[in-house]
């Protein structure tokens, strides 16, 4: 084998070593750090917004089979575990079908009592104040709403929000008292009105589900704009979401 061809094997080798390093550092950061995720619809508006792109803090609430990648049975429940906080922004796997990805706000803890009278979020008895502020108009093409209402909630905790309130009798605003089972949480949009949350379907989300917690948004593209339709950046990038803390 000449010197040659013998240094162009090495230089390849070389390549490939550091190509599977690369891969093997991003799905390392990926498992364990941080995880890309694009919101698919408008049920956390105006928080977050259809085309926007966010990093998930995987490592906030510890890990589950759910924080690896194809779910694999290694183990059940959590391990490194803590307890997400009363109003965190989180991603979780859909409990009916935990292929499913869903992202909500946590309005219950294990043992609240939750329920919704005339629009008014309740948490064990108490109303969440509610103020308004402002209104809304999205560029979501399959949700336009146009002048929504907007109400800044303010839970005991101190933590502050705006909840969309597209209209004052829609059939999530009043509901029966909900009492959170231990080991488990209970998830709201804050799209009030068009939202698949713990009201419904989703039901109480059992902690193992739990992804991780929506930290930023590194990337926004409005007016239905898919990633792929470079040509149309410049026009519709939302500028001033770039590197926005999701709270």
């Amino acid at each position: 084998m000449s010197e040659k061809v013998e240094k162009k094997q090495n230089a390849l080798w070389e390549n490939i070593k550091v190509i599977v390093q690369a891969l093997v550092l991003a799905m390392i950061i990926r498992t364990v750090l941080f995880q890309p995720f694009t919101i698919p619809s408008g049920s956390m508006m105006p928080t977050l917004l259809v085309g926007d792109y966010i990093f998930v803090n995987k490592f906030a609430y510890g890990y589950s089979k759910y924080s690896l990648p194809f779910s694999p049975d290694l183990f059940s429940g959590r391990i490194f575990g803590s307890e997400p906080k009363r109003g965190d922004v989180v991603v979780f796997r859909f409990p009916p079908n935990p292929e499913v990805d869903y992202i909500k706000r946590v309005v219950g803890l294990p043992g609240d009592r939750i329920q919704m009278i005339d629009g008014v979020l309740n948490i064990n008895g108490q109303p969440v104040p509610k103020q308004p502020d402002g209104s809304f108009n999205s560029d979501y093409r399959l949700d336009p709403g146009q002048d929504v209402p907007v109400f800044r909630e303010t839970l005991d905790t101190g933590i502050t929000y705006d909840t969309l309130d597209q209209s004052p009798n829609s059939r999530g605003d009043n509901t029966r008292e909900f009492t959170v089972p231990a080991g488990h949480y209970f998830m709201m949009g804050d799209n009030r009105d068009n939202s698949a949350d713990s009201r419904f379907d989703v039901g109480f989300v059992p902690a193992e589900n739990l992804v991780g917690r929506a930290s930023v948004i590194f990337f926004s593209l409005g007016n239905d704009t898919t990633f792929r339709e470079i040509w149309r950046w410049p026009a519709n990038m939302r500028w001033d979401r770039l590197f926005k803390v999701v709270e």
